[in-house]
């Protein structure tokens, strides 16, 4: 049994990855800025904006994990939420280094990166050695991911996964797909022909696992399917999935544009991702087709 770190354990996906981890027998340490005596996973605390953490935590963990991020959907992209996008990812990743020099014992560090790294890559198939793309999520990626080299660069095993849309149907991008749905109407974005890379939650958190264990893992591999659709085929699929009654509409790109701004790039934009250094590690995706994996996380409500 090792002990697991988890910064950002109480967002989607590492609330998903405490669980599945404990269920194979590893003790979960979660990092918060708020210690919480009644969680259900150890939580001891830290202020990765002040450079503050408890190092108990990291004196303890086999394995480092860090998801946390502010939200890149959660607020209209302003010149101070991008910086704060931007700020989250750099500053936690260096308060870990320095706790991890320190006082570290962990044989590994695990960190979320996204696909956004890609920009708009249009119908390229895109992998791990494609360039970054332009615009600000390139940009906030770009930073994210050169604070994990920076932590890599110590000479601590490090793997970072761009991660894709993570399909659950507890939050994220497809919480949000879901809501219409309640009322009869599907939704494609734009004209509907941007790539989107999507991934089962359980099978991003089965790469974070198996990097854990597989000690030829290290540098960055994409965490997506390997079937990407277009998003009007993921609209479509997602209807079949869900069962009900839906007429699919498209949301207009300059309805997206007033409403949201910049960050209307999150759902126009899109990538086409390759799964191909993922799966030449071995790892063998439980859910590899979209329909599968959309009826599933309806069905198990995950």
């Amino acid at each position: 049994m090792s002990t697991i770190l988890i910064a950002g354990g109480t967002g989607l996906l590492g609330n998903r990855l405490s669980v599945l981890l404990k269920e194979r027998g590893h003790e979960v340490l979660h990092l918060s800025r708020h210690a919480d005596p009644k969680a259900a996973f150890q939580t001891l605390t830290w202020d990765p904006a002040k450079g503050v953490i408890d190092e108990s935590a990291i004196a303890r963990a086999d394995a480092v994990i860090n998801l946390a991020g502010a939200g890149i959907a959660d607020a209209r992209w302003t010149t101070a939420r991008k910086q704060l996008i931007i700020d989250s990812r750099v500053q936690s990743a260096y308060t870990l280094l320095k706790a991890l020099k320190h006082v570290g014992k962990a044989e590994v560090y695990l960190s979320a990166a996204a696909v956004g790294y890609y920009g708009d890559s249009g119908d390229q198939l895109v992998d791990e050695t494609a360039p970054p793309g332009k615009g600000f999520l390139p940009e906030s990626c770009v930073a994210w991911e050169k604070a994990i080299q920076g932590v890599a660069a110590s000479g601590l095993r490090t793997v970072g996964f761009r991660i894709g849309i993570v399909l659950s149907a507890q939050g994220g991008a497809l919480e949000k797909m879901l809501l219409p749905l309640k009322f009869g109407v599907n939704t494609y974005f734009g004209n509907g022909s941007q790539w989107y890379s999507w991934i089962h939650i359980d099978d991003v958190c089965g790469l974070f696992m198996s990097a854990i264990e597989n000690k030829a893992m290290k540098g960055i591999y994409n965490a997506v399917a390997p079937n990407p659709v277009t998003n009007h085929q993921f609209a479509t699929t997602l209807g079949k999935a869900w069962g009900g009654p839906s007429l699919l509409l498209p949301a207009p790109t300059f309805a997206l544009r007033l409403a949201m701004g910049e960050m209307a790039d999150v759902v126009l934009t899109g990538q086409r991702v390759s799964a191909k250094k993922a799966l030449a590690t071995g790892f063998a995706f439980q859910f590899p087709e979209l329909e599968v994996a959309l009826t599933d996380v309806l069905k198990r409500k995950i």
